[in-house]
């Protein structure tokens, strides 16, 4: 085991692409660790005898063994270590909130800079060349056959049905993923810009993978319209598995929003990423190129709208947000990236209409001037109008990013799956099941929008029960 280095070593930073460059361009912004930068980062690793990282991960990855080897130099052993709890790390690497999971649990991180553990895993997942789609799905040489009579099916191919395939392929089940849209990846695809997860290079690689391990994607079928739950049963599948996010769009519920030039964040997103907007004409998806955009609300899916705008061409861009920059819920980085781009925060404001010119196009939007009162039920303290404090800003293009709802298409078609009040699935928290035996939901359709490794966790709770149900080795 290698020593650890001293605790007061600065973090290695991580090279990125200058702001004034990477803004007019769609390539990754972060370009990842070398060898000798990520074994320099492992070393700071103080390997604790109670590793708080792990408690702060999801899935609970094996935190200081992978950065052990790593800090050794072995990056393949780093990399089976990851893999023996995480089936996604190359884009867990990219995506994940560290700072409020793992990283904000390092030891480290109580007296100076914890200990890069997303950046290292992206380092480790990047560089293992693989061997065979066994390897990279699981870090092992050796899978168990398929067998065709053992049959699941996944409804949705995000990440927490990914994680399922990926589970139960490698331990000789036939998986069958069933895709809504015309590309597999869910929100990886279709949410999440290629400046911060690129598609090919991460995303169809572990699809690919997942293909040569014999698992079927069917896309172009919407569950709940084209074929239901029981259908499936019908067809021989001896579980479920429901992993559709929650793709319903909230609105901010003020006049205006049905000008042309407002978009809700999931249609503009979806848009620009799926449909390749960003290529047209190569692609025949058009979007409004906007010169003056607006975004509304201030997560990780304000700042990726706000950052794809501006390398669409805006002139100007402003998140608007009700509260302050230190009160957003998207990531540090994530913030910082947009200010260096260039995206303004306009904070302390929230929008009370749109208004459009006599082609019913965006034209402006009237703000409410706020102040921060006392603290609401969540600890923050509450925005409130300041009376009387009103301003106008121009903007033709709106991007309303507020968060998501659960979709009613599938569940409405099955009465026998209990939902809350919000219309979200009910499941066993141990288990992942549902009220109707062996039909298993995970992900954003259970909790509500959340993170991809909170969806994997999902994902990896219910493929091992479905694993043993179905006499399958587990872990």
């Amino acid at each position: 085991m290698p020593r650890a280095a001293a605790p007061a070593a600065p973090r290695v930073a991580m090279p990125v692409q200058p702001a004034a460059e990477r803004v007019r361009n769609f390539e990754e912004v972060a370009l990842g660790y070398t060898f000798d930068m990520a074994v320099a980062e492992a070393r700071r690793c103080l390997q604790c005898k109670r590793p708080l990282c792990v408690k702060g991960c999801p899935v609970e990855v094996p935190i200081p063994a992978f950065i052990a080897h790593l800090a050794a130099g072995d990056v393949g052993a780093a990399y089976r270590a990851v893999k023996t709890a995480n089936s996604l790390p190359a884009i867990c690497g990219r995506v994940c909130p560290q700072e409020t999971q793992c990283v904000g649990a390092c030891v480290l991180g109580r007296k100076g800079e914890p200990v890069a553990i997303g950046r290292l895993e992206r380092f480790v997942a990047d560089q293992y060349v693989h061997m065979d789609a066994c390897d990279l799905l699981t870090g092992a040489r050796d899978c168990t056959p398929v067998d065709p009579a053992r049959r699941v099916a996944c409804i949705g191919s995000g990440p927490s049905s990914l994680t399922v395939a990926g589970y139960l392929s490698t331990r000789g089940v036939k998986v069958t993923v069933f895709e809504a849209l015309h590309e597999v990846g869910g929100v990886l695809v279709y949410g999440i810009p290629e400046f911060r997860l690129p598609k090919d290079r991460i995303v169809a690689k572990e699809v690919r993978a997942l293909g040569t391990q014999q698992v079927e994607f069917v896309t172009n079928r919407v569950g709940g319209k084209t074929f239901s739950i029981r259908d499936l049963f019908e067809q021989g599948f001896s579980a479920v598995f429901v992993g559709v996010g929650a793709g319903l769009p909230r609105f901010l519920g003020i006049p205006g929003e049905n000008l042309n030039g407002v978009f809700t964040a999931n249609e503009y997103l979806t848009r620009v990423n799926l449909g390749r907007a960003y290529d047209f004409p190569n692609h025949d998806t058009p979007v409004i190129l906007g010169r003056n955009v607006t975004v509304y609300g201030a997560g990780n899916v304000a700042m990726d709208a706000a950052r794809t705008a501006l390398r669409l061409g805006a002139a100007s861009v402003r998140v608007v947000y009700r509260r302050t920059v230190a009160d957003m819920p998207a990531r540090r980085e994530e913030i910082e990236h947009a200010q260096e781009e260039g995206v303004v925060m306009q904070t302390l404001v929230a929008p009370l209409a749109f208004s459009g010119d006599e082609r019913f196009a965006l034209r402006a939007v009237t703000l409410q001037q706020m102040e921060l009162g006392e603290p609401d039920a969540s600890g923050r303290r509450r925005p409130v109008p300041v009376p009387g404090r009103t301003m106008e800003l121009e903007t033709d293009l709106a991007i309303i990013a507020v968060g998501t709802r659960a979709n009613p298409l599938l569940l409405a078609s099955e009465p026998g799956i209990a939902v809350d009040q919000r219309g979200y699935i009910v499941v066993d928290e141990a288990t992942g099941e549902t009220s109707m035996p062996n039909v298993f939901a995970g992900g954003d359709i259970v909790t509500g929008a959340a993170t991809v490794i909170q969806a994997m966790g999902a994902g990896r709770r219910a493929a091992r029960v479905i694993a043993g149900r179905l006499g399958c080795p587990q872990d």
